[in-house]
């Protein structure tokens, strides 16, 4: 049986489907604004993220897919790029590579972190995530949704234990084997966000986006 929003939940969740309505009024309807909300909703209560932060997640996952409508509905050149990070469990890799990308871009890169079993973010990856100054609460794994999917450059899968992901024509796939940070002692989640931070670094130089000085200072190291 599908489980349902309490009644303060359900208030909440409708005045952030005003909020995005109002956001892009330009571009969609208030009922396809209301549509995106519900099925994100959905999808997260059918997930292992559930409790009292669901309308806040879900707003967020909701924006983040109608943002990536409006760019993929763009014509011309791209004035920027587009990142998909794909883990299995969401809990670990996928957020850390999506706050490294963030990080070291200094934001001009759109990021998403999707899980395709999307559970609980790691408590050390959560600790390790915290000490880049990204707040942790961000980086929850979203479902993987087709509209995130058509508007990314790359899509970066983290092993193929993820599955079979169906990708769009002309997005790039890179695939990362790197250690399971999920249950590890925090030294070694440590270590596997070094490890994802070299790829980064590569991955954004392959992309023409600098990482600049400050860039630098922000990483402990």
């Amino acid at each position: 049986m599908a489980r349902a929003l309490d009644p303060d939940s359900q208030q909440k969740v409708d005045w952030m489907v005003d909020k995005l309505a109002g956001e892009f009024a330009s571009a969609f309807e208030r009922s396809q604004v209301e549509e995106v909300m519900t099925d994100s909703v959905s999808r997260l209560l059918a997930s292992a993220q559930v409790g009292d932060f669901v309308p806040l997640m879900a707003y967020r996952f909701a924006r983040e897919r109608l943002q990536a409508l409006v760019r993929a509905g763009k014509d011309g050149p791209r004035d920027h790029w587009d990142v998909v990070y794909v883990s299995l469990s969401g809990g670990g890799r996928g957020q850390l590579a999506a706050a490294l990308t963030s990080t070291l871009s200094e934001h001009r890169v759109v990021v998403h972190s999707a899980g395709t079993a999307a559970g609980e973010l790691d408590p050390g990856v959560r600790t390790v995530i915290s000490e880049l100054g990204v707040d942790p609460e961000e980086a929850f794994a979203r479902p993987i949704t087709d509209e995130v999917l058509r508007a990314a450059d790359v899509v970066v899968t983290m092993g193929h234990s993820v599955g079979a992901i169906e990708l769009p024509p002309g997005v790039r796939h890179v695939d990362w084997r790197i250690g399971d940070p999920i249950g590890a002692a925090i030294e070694e989640i440590r270590r596997v966000r070094a490890d994802v931070e070299y790829r980064v670094r590569e991955l954004l130089a392959e992309l023409g986006v600098g990482t600049g000085d400050a860039a630098d200072q922000v990483l402990p190291r």
